[in-house]
């Protein structure tokens, strides 16, 4: 699911991150031949699989392959989660972070589940920013 931070009770003001121009340059660079479409349309099978699963279709067609809708997966990394992250589904999901401790960093992936065209959309920052544990704070040596 897409969700912006503006719509996140707790987000950071003015913490978030839009990729846009490096979307463009990318594109850009394939469309003149310097990038091949194996180079771009590299998305691992997690990240299709969850496109397909629980993304959200746009109404954008994938800028390599123009032929297929892009899908919008969101995905929270922080404190306690898993390394890969956690997949958010939805938006009471994402707001449930503003009531943990610790600070957590959202982000919402492009995806063309055909031909493997991936790209960070955005990101942004959520939470309290609490100490999450004395074993979870790096040691200070």
């Amino acid at each position: 699911m897409p969700f912006r931070p503006d719509e996140m009770q707790g987000a950071r003001p003015g913490g978030e991150i839009d990729y846009r121009l490096a979307r463009r340059h990318l594109i850009a660079e394939h469309k003149r031949g310097r990038l091949a479409r194996g180079e771009v349309c590299d998305a691992h099978p997690e990240l299709i699989r969850a496109a397909r699963e629980v993304g959200d279709v746009t109404g954008t067609d994938c800028p390599i392959c123009e032929e297929h809708k892009l899908v919008l997966v969101s995905y929270v990394f922080g404190p306690r989660l898993p390394a890969f992250g956690r997949c958010i589904t939805k938006r009471s999901e994402l707001q449930a972070f503003n009531r943990r401790a610790g600070t957590y960093t959202c982000y919402v992936v492009e995806v063309c589940p055909d031909c493997g065209w991936n790209h960070l959309a955005r990101t942004w920052v959520l939470g309290r920013g609490d100490a999450v544990s004395k074993r979870a704070a790096p040691s200070a040596r």
